[in-house]
């Protein structure tokens, strides 16, 4: 007898879904069987691609979830399409390296606005929705730069701590509606958003040397941080909020 998925019955949103850890979190739910509402502001081509591997159980929107008006989009999309929303899924998110005194105001802008402002604005205008489904989980996608600083990324650095710190505020805010809210915080992944960082170091070999020396278990893959936003994402973590889930191979255990 085949096993019932860990979402069976749930509704999702994942933004951020055309490649990378987005699309891997979006299968998974998939395969998990939720039904999705999938998003990214600029590539619709490799969305498509996401909600094809989704096999059916992802619509693909187009929508930039800075701007208020896209965020809320999504989340009407979900509940006019599937009836409600259970899962919000915030893993959209961009890096631009530039020291401070280089920075431009609108690099500054658009990192914050993108990472932080994003998340701000999909869960403001999930929480309603899932307050009438009577619950629900948020599964913010951080990074180990939500603790650990790093040059030439003091926006990103920002973006992601600020992410950390309105998870817990969510989370605090709404337990006892039965409302979840914890952050998924990977290490150094293998996705196209690294693809310049590898080729920088002269290929994925030698960036992987690069990498025991700061993440003793090596470069991981989206899989592997879909694997821990499915958990979050269920039942399995009823007890879990307003807390962070590690996925970077010892990077921050040093």
């Amino acid at each position: 007898m085949e096993r019932a998925g860990r979402l069976e019955g749930k509704v999702a949103i994942v933004t951020g879904a055309a490649t990378g850890i987005g699309r891997a979190i979006a299968v998974a739910f998939a395969r998990e069987g939720a039904r999705l509402i999938i998003s990214t502001s600029r590539n619709m081509a490799a969305l498509r691609e996401t909600e094809a591997l989704a096999g059916g159980a992802a619509f693909a929107i187009q929508a930039d979830s800075s701007k208020a008006a896209d965020a809320k989009a999504l989340v009407d999309a979900a509940v006019e399409r599937f009836g409600k929303l259970d899962i919000l899924c915030n893993n959209a998110g961009i890096f631009i390296a530039s020291p401070v005194i280089d920075m431009t105001e609108a690099d500054w802008d658009r990192v914050i606005d993108v990472n932080l402002k994003g998340v701000f604005l999909t869960t403001k205008y999930a929480l309603p929705e899932m307050l009438k489904a009577g619950g629900g989980s948020i599964v913010n996608i951080g990074s180990v730069n939500s603790f650990v600083g790093e040059p030439q990324y003091a926006h990103y650095c920002a973006s992601k701590g600020g992410v950390l710190m309105f998870t817990k505020s969510v989370a605090l805010e709404h337990a006892r509606d039965g409302i979840r809210a914890n952050v998924v915080c990977p290490g150094w992944i293998d996705t196209p958003m690294s693809s310049s960082v590898v080729e920088h170091l002269g290929g994925y070999e030698e960036a992987q040397k690069v990498a025991a020396s700061v993440q003793p278990l090596g470069i991981g893959q989206p899989e592997q941080v879909a694997t821990a936003a499915v958990f979050l994402a269920s039942d399995e973590a009823s007890l879990i909020t307003g807390t962070d889930l590690r996925v970077d191979g010892g990077f921050t255990a040093q």
